[in-house]
């Protein structure tokens, strides 16, 4: 066996750094979550329990833990259906070249080049003064899509780009109507790009700072109710936040690829059935 070149190890020794340059600040905070009662913000430990993660659960004399966690994931929702549905009306769009293609095409992504924070000022300055309530549910929710949707519809795109254009020519081959086309043929098709684009438009949503933070009117979400935590909370229980919400974070992602994986393999034996059906 031929001895490994010195570049090999030099790269491994870079990527485990990387590794712990990338997860090390929450592994960190993971650990020290479960400092004991007399526990503080720093090393060294002072005993191991659940203290803070039980205080969590009990009334909090600072901070809306749970109200702010509830409105992400609400707020997450309805941006991650919005975007989806965009998107595919996008991506189906963009098909066929139209007046206006390449520039409206430009304006859709310029919004990932502007600074957060203008976006944020911008949408909450247009909320104020036409007269509407700056909420987390109307301006939040617009000021967060300018985010999500150019993301998006960039994953539609590349999956429209490479789409095999002979099953929807067969399809209408068999009398299928337009809408049949889409149902049956090329929603099916690219159902785990869907989900892929749910899963950024979620995650996005769900910790983005920026882009709500002048336009959530006077509710936090829970990366903002956080942000508020950190100048005015000295115990480990805003460790104990963090570790909860990177958990759910995960979770959701699990729970996408999950069902990414139940759609490729109920694909694949209902295309081993057809075959079957054949011989």
């Amino acid at each position: 066996m031929e001895p490994r070149p010195k570049s090999f190890y030099a790269l491994t020794a870079f990527f485990v750094l990387f590794l712990i340059f990338l997860y090390g600040p929450t592994i960190t905070i993971a650990i020290l979550s479960f400092q004991g009662p007399g526990g503080g913000l720093t090393f060294p430990m002072r005993g191991v329990s659940l203290h803070w993660f039980r205080d969590l659960f009990e009334q909090q004399a600072v901070g809306d833990i749970w109200g702010s966690f509830y409105r992400s994931f609400t707020l997450g929702l309805m941006v991650m259906v919005t975007t989806v549905i965009v998107s595919v009306m996008g991506g189906l769009a963009f098909r066929k070249r139209f007046a206006g293609a390449t520039i409206l095409f430009y304006l859709i992504i310029t919004s990932l080049v502007i600074p957060s924070i203008l976006v944020s000022l911008g949408v909450g300055l247009i909320w104020s003064q036409s007269g509407m309530t700056v909420h987390w549910s109307t301006s939040g929710y617009g000021a967060q899509l300018t985010w999500t949707l150019p993301f998006g519809l960039l994953i539609m795109f590349a999956v429209f780009n490479r789409f095999d254009r002979s099953y929807e020519e067969a399809a209408r081959d068999l009398g299928a109507s337009p809408w049949q086309v889409i149902r049956h043929v090329v929603l099916p098709i690219i159902a785990p790009s869907l989900i892929g684009v749910a899963l950024f438009g979620f995650t996005l949503s769900y910790d983005e700072f920026a882009r709500t933070l002048l336009t959530s009117g006077s509710y936090n979400t829970l990366p903002l109710e956080i942000f508020g935590m950190t100048t005015n909370v000295t115990t480990p229980v805003l460790f104990a936040l963090g570790t909860l919400t990177t958990v759910f974070s995960l979770l959701i992602i699990v729970l996408f690829l999950a069902v990414v994986w139940f759609m490729n393999r109920a694909r694949a034996r209902q295309g081993s059935d057809a075959g079957k059906g054949l011989l």
